[in-house]
């Protein structure tokens, strides 16, 4: 990756999981405030997941090509969309960025001209393994790379277990990149339960907020769309989540039900657990107009409490 220079160097984050680089903007405004305008079409990739690396890509490359084909700016895929969700895979499938799969996604965004989100891979870095979406603009550049900061452990009685930090290693980085289409939050899976961490990037001016994930049987019906429509109330913003398609021979079965939920909560798109690919356009001009109607974000008494993030990992 090529290292920027002038004043754009002030922004370049000095630690992986957070910006690499920033995009030339096409959206600031005399003030500080990030203007609102027009709309993305956004393309949801819900695509199952196998054991042959080779095939996830294929089928991570049909996807890609029908949301493109669809006249997506911005594709999303899901999280671990190159490898089967087991903590033995992790390290097996795992990559260093540069690796084979990185080299796919920033090919893929180059050649269809699209901002990629590319869900999320495991991520090889000395002896730890990372659970990381790569962000990729039209020219192939990565731009981003966050790390899933919060890891997924759980044990329901009757129902999911499972331990993340059996193998992976958590982030520590907050990742926000504005991009001509705007500004742009990153968040994986269970990092979706932190409000403060939603909090935060909307503070950062996070317009839409991409978030690959796989929820499970137990989880999914009971907190997917609750998760990803309170997480958008609260900051009066896009939050979009995509899922692996549901596989019921898999160790781990993904709910599916891709979905965007806009600043009043309301589920714009929702998949089903099949495999699909769906455009949604998301309306930029609907910020100022909810939040003006509803003042969450200018009415919090911050003079009692506030929710602000640690000084290393400012810009």
């Amino acid at each position: 990756m090529k290292e920027i220079q002038g004043r754009s160097a002030l922004r370049l984050r000095r630690k992986y999981g957070t910006v690499i680089k920033e995009h030339p903007l096409a959206m600031r405004g005399k003030g500080k405030e990030l203007c609102f305008m027009g709309s993305i079409k956004l393309g949801l990739c819900q695509m199952k997941v196998c054991r042959d690396k080779e095939e996830n890509l294929r089928q991570a490359e049909r996807v890609l090509r029908q949301a493109a084909a669809q006249g997506a700016q911005l594709a999303l895929l899901p999280e671990m969309f190159n490898c089967p969700y087991e903590n033995a895979c992790f390290p097996v499938y795992g990559e260093p960025a540069g690796g084979q799969t990185w080299q796919f996604l920033s090919r893929m965004a180059q050649e269809l001209g699209l901002y990629l989100a590319g869900g999320s891979v495991p991520e090889l870095e000395g002896e730890k393994v990372y659970n990381t979406c790569y962000f990729f603009s039209p020219q192939g550049e990565e731009l981003a790379r966050h790390r899933k900061i919060h890891l997924f452990d759980i044990d329901v009685p009757g129902g999911q277990r499972f331990k993340e930090s059996d193998t992976l290693t958590a982030g520590d980085q907050i990742t926000v990149v504005e991009t001509p289409l705007g500004k742009l939050g990153l968040a994986i899976c269970f990092d979706i339960r932190f409000s403060e961490l939603f909090r935060v990037m909307e503070a950062q001016g996070a317009q839409v907020i991409l978030v690959p994930a796989a929820f499970n049987m137990t989880t999914g019906p009971a907190h997917w769309s609750l998760a990803f429509r309170s997480r958008a109330v609260d900051n009066q913003c896009f939050v979009a989540g995509c899922s692996p398609a549901r596989d019921e021979g898999a160790s781990y079965v993904a709910y599916g039900h891709s979905l965007v939920c806009n600043p009043w909560g309301t589920v714009i798109t929702e998949m089903d657990e099949k495999e699909d690919v769906r455009v949604v356009r998301v309306e930029l001009d609907d910020l100022v107009r909810y939040r003006a109607q509803i003042p969450i974000l200018s009415g919090r008494r911050t003079d009692l409490y506030e929710t602000v993030k640690k000084a290393d990992n400012t810009i």
